[in-house]
């Protein structure tokens, strides 16, 4: 999957987090603000680049991480992360990073692309449709399976980014008995907490694939639900027919949107005089010019959008 036609594209967001809660918070500038998602998010970019040697890098950014068209659909999307001032709860020692992570990102010359009203899930998704050649998405979100096929695998650093796991079609067919096109299906009966989603009730991960390998689609289940002749189980026959309509507005909220408008973004060269800098002003060690060497070293190229 190497190649100057491989796009490697990160979920942002989900690095910076990992990083946050995963790398020590030892690591702190001179003026002691931790910066372990910072040295964290360079880090895991530099391995993975290193590791697949894609020929072009795209940084999937959340412009709006809670988008109001989604809430509309599903008003219990994300709520439960939501703080007094109704933005994202997120600590204080990893809000101040933030704006760090992409100054080092913009320092090595990164294509950092977000785009109003839409998730990084939705950027993801686009760049993976809109994409001249093989892709990597790099994430810890198991909704962005449904983007898995011919072209375009997972990896899924969930576990950790040294030991992460390549989603393929193949893999999802092995571990879930799914095809990419039918995995929204699968998350939509099996809900997801993290996300605030519900799911159906009483359907977990082994029913939710069983009816996504019975029926050909959500549609397909209800009516099955609905007919009384159909060989469906009470339990889930009756689990499906309370909220059908929430079936149809979690699909909209779970799929990733493939069709934003991307700009076209000439990567920048490494600006190391910035990257001296924000070494210095940070304490990042060697973080931030491992990053900066190992992309030079890549040569990534334009990212069409």
């Amino acid at each position: 999957m190497s190649g100057v036609t491989t796009l490697m594209a990160f979920d942002t967001s989900y690095l910076y987090f990992r990083a946050y809660f995963g790398v020590p918070t030892t690591f702190v500038s001179p003026e002691g603000h931790p910066v372990n998602a910072v040295r964290g998010t360079c880090d895991f970019i530099s391995r993975l680049v290193t590791q697949y040697s894609p020929g072009v890098l795209a940084c999937a950014w959340d412009d709006d991480w809670r988008p109001g068209w989604r809430v509309e659909l599903v008003p219990s999307y994300k709520t439960h992360r939501l703080d007094t001032a109704g933005g994202e709860t997120v600590e204080d020692d990893l809000e101040r990073q933030v704006p760090w992570v992409r100054e080092a990102l913009e320092a090595v010359g990164l294509p950092i692309v977000g785009v109003a009203d839409h998730e990084a899930d939705d950027v993801l998704a686009s760049l993976a449709a809109q994409h001249d050649g093989t892709c990597l998405v790099v994430t810890g979100d198991r909704d962005l399976f449904q983007l898995a096929d011919d072209t375009t695998s997972v990896v899924y650093v969930a576990r950790s980014v040294a030991n992460h796991e390549l989603v393929t079609p193949e893999l999802l067919a092995q571990k879930y008995g799914l095809t990419p096109g039918r995995y929204v299906d699968f998350s939509v009966l099996r809900g997801d907490v993290s996300d605030g989603l519900p799911g159906v009730k009483g359907i977990g991960e082994k029913t939710a694939a069983s009816l996504v390998a019975e029926y050909e689609s959500l549609e397909a289940m209800v009516a099955a639900a609905a007919d009384p002749s159909s060989t469906m189980k009470p339990a889930i026959r009756r689990n499906l027919l309370a909220d059908p309509d929430y079936l149809v507005r979690a699909h909209r909220v779970v799929t990733a949107v493939p069709t934003l408008a991307l700009p076209s973004l000439e990567r920048r060269p490494v600006d190391w005089d910035a990257v001296e800098e924000l070494t210095g002003r940070l304490s990042l060690g060697g973080s931030l010019k491992r990053l900066a060497e190992t992309v030079s070293a890549v040569g990534v190229e334009q990212v069409e959008g």
